[in-house]
């Protein structure tokens, strides 16, 4: 197992979100969670990431075979943890090329070869049909939502990740820009990362090989499946589907 979340129960601000959750990732695989508003599914991604707001109460999160419940953030992300936000912020005085260059740096502790890595920046910014000016702006200022998600993609695929959990991604895309979207998880996807995508559409899934689907309810996973779930989720809901696995 690349990642296992065992027991994991979890309070913000006093108020329990997460119950008792449990979840296995394994190296090479894709999972998808989807859920209804407010199952916890924000209260998940930001918990394996270490956000201090979010309390764990009980259970453990494992990550690589190493213990990562109480690590802060920046050491989950040296460990190969990504995270693409749902809503990217946007970082006045920082370039897109400087964020990444000194991202690679913190998590590699090497330093990075600048003409090499221009090149591969200027490859990658093309695969993703993104202008490489946009290499020079400020991270996400002034960028469309579109650009914003692109630039979580290309983060994702300069840092090589260990795992990258993708936070609603497909949100507010068109279908060409979803389409790009795909192309570049499949070319970041191989036998040694996992992907763990949340999402309220089965668009972005559509180019993806899917090996799991968990249904988020109430803090809990009450079911597991197939990519054959997301289709039982679009005819039945979330709902009826938490109440047959009672």
């Amino acid at each position: 197992m690349l990642l296992e979340i065992k027991n994991l129960k979890v309070s913000v601000d006093g108020n329990t979100i997460l119950h008792g959750l449990n979840l296995n990732v394994g190296k090479g695989e894709t999972h998808v969670l989807m859920g209804p508003n407010g199952a916890g599914k924000s209260t998940l991604v930001n918990t394996i990431m270490g956000h201090p707001e979010y309390k764990v109460d009980e259970g453990s999160i494992i990550f690589d075979g190493k213990d990562i419940t109480h690590l802060p953030a920046n050491e989950r992300a040296k460990a190969g943890l990504f995270l693409s936000f749902q809503n990217p912020e946007e970082v006045p005085g920082v370039t897109l090329e400087n964020f990444m260059r000194t991202s690679r740096m913190a998590i590699t502790g090497k330093p990075v070869k600048l003409f090499a890595y221009k090149k591969e920046l200027k490859e990658k910014m093309a695969e993703l049909n993104m202008n490489d000016g946009y290499a020079e702006r400020y991270l996400n200022v002034g960028f469309s939502g579109g650009e914003k998600k692109k630039s979580e993609i290309l983060q994702m695929l300069m840092l090589n990740p260990k795992l990258a959990i993708l936070d609603e991604t497909d949100s507010g895309l068109d279908v060409d820009a979803v389409k790009i979207v795909s192309q570049g998880i499949n070319q970041y996807k191989n036998k040694d990362n996992s992907l763990l995508i949340i999402t309220h559409s089965a668009k972005i899934l559509e180019s993806l090989k899917v090996d799991y689907v968990h249904v988020l309810v109430d803090g809990k996973i009450v079911k597991t499946g197939g990519s054959e779930l997301v289709g039982e989720i679009g005819r039945n809901g979330f709902q009826k589907i938490a109440a047959a696995a009672v």
